[in-house]
């Protein structure tokens, strides 16, 4: 046990490692922050300068730029309505919103509490449940990760609004072009028309930077004479009756992001979405409605993306699988410095497990520190003058995009997004479910086919592996409720009773 501890609180005592975590923290919150710049990108940076440290000081940096870069997307998301990453997309739902009432402070400050909660409790769960979690993991193939896809895209349905036939149609638009480039398993390309650079696809932060940030710019330009809203930045700290009402919430959308994010290759991109459905659905009589400013449209996906952080280090440190881009970034570090992550990691090297869990937790402790600090500074941002932020947001978007690959293409695409974007804004759609789609599209084909080829072709066989297998059984059952509760006579019946209640 007082080796455990002792393992768990290297971070702790050691000033060189407490000063790297630190800096790694505050830097992921700004590097999430800032639409182009992912985390993924900053820890793949990393490795490259870090190779030679030692493997704790590389590890504590790392981690630092992961928890704090999962926070910092949400900032832009509430203040700009442009998420730093694509876990921040549903943040955007509501949290802007608050921002356009002058709530920023307070809305920034509530996530912040509620994330580091998130953090810790993703964290107790990578050290107390990971074999068991890890197990349950495993037992998801192809056919699960399909179907968790489609329910994915089908769940736009309810974070668009009344319409679900638009959001479907929006979440289709994306997939299509996350289908755009060539076949990951024919190589036979697909919608390039014969250019070139279409050839290695969209990457999706181009088409998310060209749909929130460009597209936001061009809406906003119809109000370039309304005077911005003077944000409220006088309560940082939540209340603690908010922390104590919506704890519950935070504590039921961190299993969600826990679970999710213990999948392998998932993270806290569906974890945020699912929370944020759960949430949209649970709560009954919430004091202002999802999509125009509900707290618990905030916390929920805030919590849960936070949480599937520790999720993710579950299949990686005992599978060898890893639960997201950056453990699968780490999982190349380990093995750099002559570790191979997997069932003997956490017998052959307990030290490396609970150094990784103690540093998790300093990392969301830091957290709380500087997501709490700050806020003024960013609160600005919305306080200025609209023809000067959407200039700046214009060019900060352009840069973002040339950024990803040098590739001034880029740059062209992302303003032809943002001026599709801003059509659908017009007609009444919602650009979430385009960049969902193109997200979870590719996820969903090659899943799908690697089930066929496993049912060798035979759409029976197929058909007969999704109701046979437990996991997928409860998953299509869940997909085919999800279909009938849109249905018009389900929602009439919901109509009728929520009348009812309401008298």
């Amino acid at each position: 046990m007082m080796e455990t501890l002792g393992y768990f609180a290297t971070s702790w005592l050691d000033p060189y490692l407490l000063l790297l975590t630190g800096l790694g923290t505050l830097a992921g919150i700004y590097v999430g922050a800032i639409p182009g710049l992912s985390v993924t990108m900053a820890t793949s940076i990393l490795i490259s300068f870090t190779f030679k440290w030692d493997v704790n000081d590389a590890l504590a940096l790392i981690c630092g730029v992961f928890v704090g870069g999962v926070y910092g997307g949400g900032r832009t998301a509430i203040l700009l309505n442009i998420p730093g990453a694509p876990s921040a997309i549903a943040t955007a739902i509501d949290g802007y919103p608050l921002a356009k009432k002058g709530q920023a402070g307070e809305a920034i400050g509530l996530t912040t509490v509620m994330s580091v909660l998130g953090g810790l409790l993703g964290v107790c769960a990578l050290a107390v449940a990971a074999p068991v979690i890890a197990e349950f993991a495993i037992k998801f193939t192809s056919r699960e990760y399909m179907l968790l896809g489609i329910i994915g895209i089908l769940l736009v349905g309810t974070l668009s609004g009344e319409s679900f036939a638009k959001g479907a149609f929006a979440g289709a638009l994306g997939v299509m072009i996350g289908m755009i480039g060539l076949d990951p398993m024919t190589a036979e390309a697909r919608f390039t028309y014969g250019s070139i650079n279409l050839m290695g696809g969209i990457p999706f932060v181009v088409a998310m930077i060209g749909f929130f940030g460009v597209a936001e710019a061009l809406v906003q330009l119809e109000h370039v004479a309304k005077t911005p809203v003077k944000q409220a930045v006088t309560r940082v700290v939540p209340a603690w009756s908010d922390v104590r009402q919506y704890f519950g919430l935070a504590v039921k959308s961190s299993g969600f992001g826990t679970l999710i994010g213990a999948l392998p290759g998932t993270g806290g991109d569906i974890a945020a979405l699912l929370a944020y459905d759960q949430a949209k659905r649970s709560t009954k009589n919430p004091e202002v409605p999802f999509g125009e400013g509900a707290k618990e449209g905030l916390i929920a996906p805030e919590t849960a993306n936070n949480a599937a952080v520790g999720g993710a280090f579950v299949p990686m440190l005992t599978l060898g699988i890893p639960g997201d881009a950056v453990t699968a970034i780490i999982i190349g570090a380990l093995f750099i410095h002559g570790l191979k992550p997997g069932p003997l990691l956490l017998t052959d090297t307990p030290h490396l497990f609970w150094f990784i869990v103690g540093n998790l937790t300093l990392a969301n402790l830091f957290l709380l520190v500087f997501g709490l600090t700050g806020i003024r500074v960013f609160t600005k941002i919305v306080e200025c003058p609209r023809a000067i932020l959407i200039p700046l947001i214009i060019v900060l978007s352009a840069v973002g995009a040339y950024a990803i690959q040098n590739n001034p293409v880029h740059i062209t695409w992302a303003l032809a997004f943002g001026v599709a974007g801003y059509l659908l804004k017009r007609y009444g759609f919602q650009v979430g479910p385009v960049i969902l789609g193109v997200i979870l599209g590719p996820m969903i084909d090659s899943n799908y086919r690697r089930a066929m080829i496993g049912a060798q072709q035979n759409v029976g066989q197929f058909l007969y592996d999704l109701v046979s297998n437990p996991i997928s059984l409860v998953l299509t059952v869940a997909l085919l409720l999800m279909l009938l509760s849109q249905l018009p006579l389900f929602k009439r019946k919901r109509g009728r009773s929520l009348g009812e209640e309401k008298l």
